[in-house]
């Protein structure tokens, strides 16, 4: 098993979003800024690192009958720190992520990430699982909220990037705009595979 690979997988080929399509409500929910993306993305990656790392350390004590239970109680711990941590230091980020930090307990990516790798494999190997679907997570979550920030409304970062002629389109910051934004990603990630693919016959 190779470190590097557990670590890139999660950033192209299994991306979380645009391969596995988990983690959808979230998404497209908070894509609407770049930094909202960004405060959801490195959220993710901390409960992903910190539960997958729990999980494997004690993988061999952890009793196969109640498993999903105890996923469930260590993802919500990081999720609480995480909440808290938001709560104090970025208070505009917390309004702004709202109920959706919370619902990371439920996120599929994380117990998705726990069930089908951390609890059979290494804690290093989690630890690098988890820190490359979070980084998959994340970038994703930027792309998507920076095409719909700057379209919707001419900004990025809170920063003016777009002259005041610049016809904004508002359907992109509304939940149709992620769709619509959503469904240009998955088709140019799928070209590109199919690209490589005919490069390497």
């Amino acid at each position: 098993m190779s470190l590097t690979n557990e670590l890139v997988k999660g950033i192209w080929k299994q991306h979380p979003l645009f391969r596995i399509l988990l983690g959808m409500c979230p998404t497209l929910a908070t894509s609407t800024l770049a930094v909202n993306a960004i405060g959801m993305g490195a959220s993710v990656i901390f409960v992903l690192v910190g539960s997958n790392l729990v999980i494997s350390l004690f993988r061999n004590v952890i009793p196969d009958k109640v498993r999903i239970p105890v996923f469930i109680v260590i993802i919500c711990t990081f999720v609480t720190v995480v909440d808290l941590f938001l709560h104090a230091y970025t208070p505009d980020i917390y309004k702004a992520l709202g109920i959706f930090i919370p619902l990371i307990v439920v996120n599929c990516i994380i117990l998705g990430r726990a069930e089908a790798f951390a609890q059979s494999n290494p804690v290093l190997a989690s630890v690098m699982d988890g820190i490359g679907m979070g980084i998959g997570f994340t970038w994703g979550m930027l792309m998507l909220g920076t095409i719909r920030e700057i379209l919707g409304a001419g900004t990025w970062m809170g920063m003016q990037v777009t002259s005041p002629d610049f016809p904004k389109a508002i359907v992109m910051i509304l939940p149709a705009g992620g769709f619509i934004t959503l469904g240009f990603m998955l088709a140019g990630m799928n070209k590109i595979e199919l690209m490589q693919k005919e490069r390497g016959k």
